[in-house]
C-alpha cells in the first residue's frame, strides 16, 4: 500500500517515482523537511523544501483515506452488505468524495422521511413503482394502507416516493450529473443585507454582485463570506435547476405512464431537497478551501519576504518608537540587540522640545557609539524622521525607517515580560524595532505570523492549515540562514530543525549554568537531545567560537571526515581549504563519489567552504521619501513618489508612500501589460516609483499606480 501511495503521489505532483520514494522513507525515519532538503539530496533527487512539504501533506492526506477505508469496509461488513465487488471498489479508490459516494447508500440513516416510510414498510412499494412497469399504481398502493399510519393509498405513494428520492440522491451517476452541472454552471451571486448598506460600505463592490463560481478570485469569496458574516452581505450559489433536472429525470425515468411520473416527481423533489444542497455544500467547501489556498500561499510568501528582509548586521542601534502627544520613546541597543538605555524626548508638537530632544540624541549617539537610527513607521514617524535627518551629530548615523506592524503585539506578550520584566510596553516595543532592523528574522519569529500584518484575509481562511503554512515557512526561513546558538533566543531555536519549544528552552538553560557552547559537539551536553535530534538541528546551529570552522558552516558534522580528507589531499588544513581558492580548485569532486555521498551534497560542500555560514540575506537599502509629503491632505493626483511595497494581495500591492497612510496599487496598475500574480511584480520591501491616481479623504484611502507612462501620453 505505502509504494502505491507513493506512485499516486508521484504521478500527482508531477515527480519522479524514485525520488518521492526516497522522501517518503526519510519522512517515515522521522527526518524534518529542512534536513531532508539540505542534506539528503541525493535520496530525494534534490527536492526544495516546498516539494518535499506537498509530498509530506498529500502522504498525510492519503494515509487519512487509508483509515477511513477501514472504518466504511468495518461498517458494511457489520451490515452484512460487503461483496467482494463492493471491497474491491472501495480498497481501489483514492478520492475521498468518490469514496463517500460508495459508502452513501450504507451509511447509518438519522431519522429522514425516508427512513419513517421503511419503518412502515413501504419499501416494496416504492421497488413497484421504481421498476416503472404499467398498471393501476393506486390499487397496489391500496394494500399498502393500514388504516392508521398510512391511511390511504395517496399516503402509501408519498412515502414511497420518499424512499425514492433517498435512493435517488444516494445515486453516484446522479450525484456527478449534478456535479457536473455545478462545475460548469455555478454562479455566487450577492447582494447587500437591507438596512446595512451604510454601515458595510466597506463591501460595496459586492452589494450587486455575480460571478461563476469556478472563476471567482480568491480575495472576492473571501470578502463576500466576510461580508456574511458581518451581516451585511446575502450570498447564494445558484445554478440551472430546471436543466439540472431535465439531467437527472432522463437517467432515472423510463416511459410516461403513472409509475414513471411519480419517479419524475420522486427525482425532483430530491433534486431540490436532497442533491442540490448537499453538491451545494460541497461545491461551497471546495470553493473556500481552494480560496484559502491562495491566500494561504499568499500570505506565506509575503511573510517568508519579510522575514527574509535584510539585515542591518552587527550595529549598534538608537531605536526611536515616535509618537506627538507621549513624546518618542528611545532606546540604545549594543550589536547583539541587548538593552543598553532608555528615554524620551519630545522632538515635534505640542510637547515640542528640539533642542533638548537633540541633546539627547547627540550625547547617546557619542556615548554609546550609536551605527543607525531604526525609526517605526507609525504615527509621527515622518516627523522623527526629518528631525534625526537635520541633526548634527559627532559621528555618522544612517536613518531607517521600519516596520511597527505586531510591535504592540510583542511588547504585551510574556515573551517581552520575560526578556525585559522591568520595563514598560513603551521600552519593549521600541526595542522590537531596533532589533528589526539588527535582525529582522531573529525579532519576528517571536512575533504570531498572523499579527506581522501582512496577510489577506488571514482570519477567514482555515486556521488550521493557516498555521501549519506559516509554522513551515517560519522553519525554512530560520533553517535557510542558520542560528548561532550562542545568541539565540529560546523563540529562534523554536524552529530549528528537530529541536522544538522544550529543547530549545533547554538549550538556553544550559548555555546560562554551563557558559557558551565551544563547538557542535558541545550540543551534545544538553539534557534530552539525542543522537537523532542532533543529526536534524547540527547542520542548521552555528559556533562562531569554535577552533573547527566547520562548525560555523552549513557543513553537517556527518561530512567533517570527508572536508577533511580534501584537505589532507591537497596537504593543508581545512582552514586553508577555506581561505585558498586555488586549493578548492584542485580538488577533483568525482573522486569523492560514494554510496552516500553524491555530488549534489559534495557540491553543497564546496558552496559553502567558499563562504562559510554565509547569510543567503540581501543588504538593505535605504528610500528618501518627499520631505514636503507627509500628510493625505499633501496629496494631488498625478504626484510621482517614492514608496516602500508593505503587503502584496492577489489584487494588488500596498504601498508606503510617507503619510502614514498606505495606499493600493491595484494589479491592472501594476504594468502596462496585463499581470496574473502581483508576488511576480512586487515583494515586500522593495522600493517603487508610484503616480498618485486618487484621493479619498473621507475614507482615508489612495489609489496609486506603478504606470508612469501613462503621464506621458502612452
Amino acid at each position: 500500500m505505502a509504494s502505491k501511495i507513493s506512485e499516486i503521489i508521484a504521478h500527482e505532483l508531477g515527480i519522479p517515482l524514485q525520488q518521492v520514494s526516497g522522501t517518503v522513507g526519510l519522512l517515515d525515519d522521522g527526518a524534518t523537511i529542512p534536513f531532508i532538503s539540505r542534506y539528503r539530496k541525493e535520496a530525494t533527487g534534490g527536492l526544495s523544501d516546498e516539494a518535499i512539504q506537498s509530498v509530506d501533506q498529500r502522504l498525510r492526506y492519503y494515509r487519512e483515506l487509508e483509515k477511513r477505508r477501514a472504518t466504511i469496509l468495518k461498517s458494511i461488513e457489520a451490515q452484512d452488505k460487503l461483496t467482494p465487488e463492493l471491497a474491491a471498489r472501495i480498497n481501489g479508490c483514492w478520492d475521498a468524495t468518490v469514496l463517500e459516494d460508495i459508502y452513501l447508500p450504507y451509511k447509518p440513516k438519522r431519522k429522514t422521511r425516508a427512513e419513517a416510510a421503511r419503518l412502515l414498510g413501504l419499501e416494496p412499494l416504492a421497488k413497484i413503482i421504481m421498476a416503472q412497469n404499467p398498471g393501476d399504481i393506486e390499487a397496489r398502493a391500496s394494500r399498502f394502507a393500514d388504516g392508521d399510519k398510512v391511511p390511504d393509498a395517496s399516503a402509501a405513494i408519498a412515502g414511497a416516493q420518499d424512499i425514492i428520492a433517498e435512493w435517488v440522491s444516494e445515486n453516484e451517476r446522479v450525484r456527478n450529473a449534478v456535479r457536473n452541472a455545478f462545475k460548469f454552471g455555478a454562479v455566487l451571486k450577492s447582494t447587500f443585507v437591507k438596512g446595512k448598506e451604510i454601515e458595510g460600505r466597506n463591501y460595496e463592490a459586492y452589494y450587486d454582485f455575480s460571478c461563476p463560481l469556478r472563476r471567482i478570485s480568491s480575495h472576492q469569496l473571501l470578502a463576500i463570506r466576510r461580508g456574511e458574516n458581518e451581516g451585511f452581505l446575502r450570498a447564494t450559489i445558484t445554478v440551472d435547476d430546471e436543466r439540472a433536472i431535465a439531467g437527472v429525470c432522463r437517467m432515472l425515468v423510463k416511459g410516461d405512464g403513472q409509475s414513471s411520473r411519480l419517479v419524475e416527481q420522486a427525482a425532483t423533489d430530491s433534486y431540490k431537497r436532497l442533491v442540490k444542497p448537499s453538491i451545494e455544500t460541497e461545491f461551497a467547501s471546495a470553493a473556500k478551501e481552494k480560496a484559502d489556498t491562495q491566500a494561504i500561499d499568499t500570505f506565506a510568501q509575503n511573510v517568508r519576504q519579510l522575514l527574509f528582509a535584510p539585515p542591518l548586521g552587527r550595529k549598534r542601534i538608537l531605536a526611536v518608537d515616535p509618537g506627538f502627544r507621549t513624546g518618542c520613546k528611545v532606546v540604545c541597543l549594543d550589536q547583539q540587540g541587548n538593552l543598553l538605555h532608555h528615554d524620551v524626548i519630545y522632538p515635534t508638537a505640542p510637547h515640542y522640545d528640539e533642542e533638548g530632544a537633540a541633546a539627547t540624541v547627540s550625547k547617546l549617539v557619542e556615548k554609546y557609539r550609536i551605527d543607525a537610527f531604526a525609526v517605526g513607521n507609525g504615527t509621527a514617524s515622518r516627523e522623527t524622521t526629518r528631525f534625526l535627518k537635520r541633526l548634527r551629530l559627532p559621528r555618522h548615523v544612517e536613518v531607517h525607517v521600519v516596520s511597527e506592524n505586531g510591535a504592540s503585539v510583542y511588547s504585551a506578550s510574556k515573551i517581552a515580560r520575560d526578556e525585559f520584566p522591568n520595563h514598560d510596553v513603551t521600552v519593549r516595543g521600541a526595542v522590537s524595532i531596533g532589533r528589526r532592523l539588527l535582525d529582522p528574522l531573529a525579532e519576528l519569529v517571536k512575533i504570531d505570523p498572523k499579527s506581522i500584518g501582512v496577510g489577506q484575509y488571514q482570519h477567514d481562511v482555515d486556521q488550521t492549515r493557516l498555521k501549519e503554512a506559516l509554522q513551515f515557512t517560519v522553519e525554512s526561513c530560520v533553517n535557510s540562514v542558520g542560528v548561532n546558538i550562542n545568541t539565540a533566543s529560546r523563540e529562534l531555536l523554536t524552529y530549528v530543525a528537530g529541536l522544538g519549544p522544550a529543547l530549545a528552552q533547554n538549550i538556553v538553560n544550559n548555555r546560562a549554568e554551563a557558559g557558551d557552547f565551544r563547538s557542535r559537539d558541545d550540543i551534545m551536553r544538553v539534557p534530552k537531545l539525542g543522537a537523532k535530534t542532533f543529526t536534524q538541528a547540527a547542520g542548521f546551529l552555528r559556533v562562531p567560537e569554535s577552533d573547527n570552522p566547520l562548525d560555523n558552516s552549513a557543513v553537517h558534522p556527518e561530512r567533517y571526515a570527508l572536508v577533511e580528507q580534501m584537505a589532507s589531499d591537497c596537504g593543508c588544513t581545512v582552514a586553508d581549504l577555506i581561505k585558498d581558492k586555488s586549493l578548492r580548485e584542485k580538488i577533483d569532486l568525482a573522486h569523492y563519489v560514494s554510496a552516500d555521498v553524491g555530488m549534489p551534497t559534495l557540491v553543497d560542500i564546496m558552496n559553502e567552504l567558499e563562504k562559510p555560514g554565509r547569510d543567503p540575506r540581501q543588504g538593505v537599502t535605504e528610500v528618501e521619501f518627499d520631505d514636503n509629503v507627509t500628510d493625505i491632505k499633501d496629496l494631488r493626483p498625478g504626484m510621482e513618489l517614492n514608496g516602500v511595497v508593505t503587503n502584496v494581495t492577489d489584487f494588488g500591492a500596498f504601498v508606503d508612500i510617507g503619510v502614514h497612510k498606505e495606499g493600493l496599487v491595484h494589479v491592472r496598475e501594476m504594468s502596462s501589460r496585463r499581470v496574473n500574480s502581483p508576488s511576480s511584480v512586487v515583494k515586500i520591501g522593495q522600493v517603487v516609483r508610484v503616480r498618485v491616481k486618487n484621493i479619498d479623504l473621507d475614507r482615508q484611502r489612495i489609489g496609486l499606480s506603478m504606470r508612469l507612462d501613462r503621464e506621458n501620453g502612452k
